[in-house]
């Protein structure tokens, strides 16, 4: 559903832009300096509140792919108050995670680091106590600011409550999408998580700074045999006269074209493919459903906006939206995330501040951006050092010019093994794309920016052996620095 964005167009866009982010530059730099850092002892009760410095909420969704938003070209989708996200801010095209999987997604985003260094490669296992201690939201508590978690944490078994001054967040690693309320009522989990939302910007929204992490199941399936999306009910009519196109991979021969160790009856992605997009009837109904979860999200959005403007606090918070990672349609013969395909790996992220006049709004800058970027990004606005071990930048470096333009990243997804979920490396980059099945040795080399739906494996090509070979060095170079 879309292309990336060439060099060219880049350029004329961050021209256009550096305004923007020169305001918003300008108001980090004129905010006091906190003397906390990584190592730092100084707890919440010896930092005085600072009032001008920024609020933030940052709202993750579960699953959601990049071109799943109106203001991402998407023509079908309805998102209008994340849309208006977008033109108050800045909307990176080329949003990415360095691996496509919640638990360790969400860990990088908390961290700053890639799972290579973090550690965590599996739904059981946890943050250590140090490691919590570095993660954006303790970084920021120690600064003086409030924080709050509500949803969905997803990481590991021992959930850091008592890291927060508030927390309402499911026990279970995958919530349910229905539960009870405290009057036995039904309720939904987006509902229920834009409800926490509230209700922390009730309490904490006029005690000083606040930094609210949002974390959002939907639009996950439920998982089960078989999977399904379980939509709130008032949204159930949305999409039913519109046609959805299929997808360009969606036909046999690209699943066909496929490594025979992806051919097995115990393939997730494959599997899951069968129970929701194996026909043309049920890529229309669960592409729909999809869609519905996420306008329901965008329906909780325009809710927590518009407690921000009736406190009057919109115009000192900063919204960051993001999804954890992408997530395959029935491209290629899949459904799911995990492999290094567009589809599974890029992902919406939006960057929202109010307070810019409409002359500086919704720059588009192609600049690559990750989620281990998200951390460093919250500690730069709120005047926080980032610590040595995060690896990720503050994107507002990048693109007013501090740092060299991110040419690729590093990409691993080694949850589980074949053939449930065959393990991949590789390199992601603005034009080359190099995966390597890391059990069998099978290779694939895309050029991107020519055939941005991953139709041609040009490892296959001995014409592209030279180009394979850089790609394999380079392969090397980055995985020993994600370490």
């Amino acid at each position: 559903m879309g292309t990336r964005v060439s060099g060219k167009i880049y350029a004329r866009q961050l021209l256009n832009g550096f305004t923007t982010l020169g305001l918003v530059l300008l108001l980090i730099a004129h905010a006091p300096q906190p003397t906390c850092g990584a190592e730092t002892t100084t707890t919440t009760a010896d930092v005085p509140l600072r009032v001008d410095r920024p609020n933030i909420i940052f709202i993750l969704t579960d699953d959601q792919r990049w071109d799943s938003l109106g203001i991402m070209g998407n023509p079908i989708i309805k998102t209008p108050n994340v849309d208006r996200l977008g033109s108050q801010g800045i909307v990176f095209l080329n949003g990415y995670v360095t691996t496509s999987i919640c638990a360790i997604s969400r860990a990088s985003i908390l961290t700053g680091q890639y799972e290579s260094r973090h550690g965590i490669n599996n739904f059981s296992k946890s943050l250590t106590p140090e490691q919590v201690a570095g993660t954006y939201p303790s970084l920021l508590r120690k600064s003086g600011y409030k924080t709050g978690f509500v949803g969905k944490y997803g990481v590991g078994k021992d959930q850091p409550s008592g890291s927060f001054d508030f927390w309402e967040c499911t026990k279970k690693t995958q919530p349910d999408y229905l539960t009870k309320d405290k009057q036995g009522r039904e309720i939904h989990d987006t509902d229920k998580v834009t409800s926490s939302a509230l209700k922390f910007l009730q309490k904490f929204g006029r005690q000083g700074p606040f930094c609210l992490s949002v974390s959002y199941k939907a639009p996950h399936e439920l998982d089960g045999h078989p999977p399904k999306y379980v939509v709130q009910d008032r949204f159930r009519h949305l999409y039913k006269k519109d046609h959805i196109p299929l997808p360009v991979t969606y036909a046999p021969q690209y699943w066909s074209r496929l490594p025979e160790f992806f051919h097995t009856d115990e393939n997730i992605a494959r599997q899951r493919w069968r129970d929701l997009y194996s026909t043309p009837q049920l890529f229309q109904e669960n592409v729909k459903n999809y869609y519905r979860l996420i306008t329901g999200v965008d329906d909780g959005v325009g809710k927590l906006v518009r407690k921000l403007r009736d406190s009057g606090l919109d115009k000192n918070t900063v919204i960051i939206y993001m999804g954890d990672n992408g997530f395959s349609l029935g491209e290629h013969g899949l459904e799911g995330k995990w492999f290094g395909f567009e589809e599974s790996i890029r992902v919406p992220l939006i960057i929202s501040y109010p307070g810019l006049p409409d002359s500086m709004r919704q720059t588009r800058p192609a600049q690559i951006a990750l989620n281990i970027d998200i951390a460093p990004t919250i500690l730069a606005l709120a005047g926080v050092d980032k610590p040595r071990t995060m690896q990720g930048e503050n994107l507002l470096d990048f693109l007013s010019g501090k740092l060299p333009q991110r040419k690729d990243f590093f990409y691993e997804h080694t949850f589980l093994k074949s053939p449930k979920l065959p393990q991949v490396e590789g390199v992601v980059g603005t034009q080359w794309k190099y995966m390597k099945y890391i059990e069998h040795g099978y290779e694939q080399l895309f050029d991107t920016m020519h055939d941005p739906h991953e139709t041609v494996n040009l490892a296959l090509d001995p014409a592209y052996e030279k180009q394979l070979k850089v790609m394999r060095q380079h392969y090397q170079m980055l995985k020993k620095g994600a370490r």
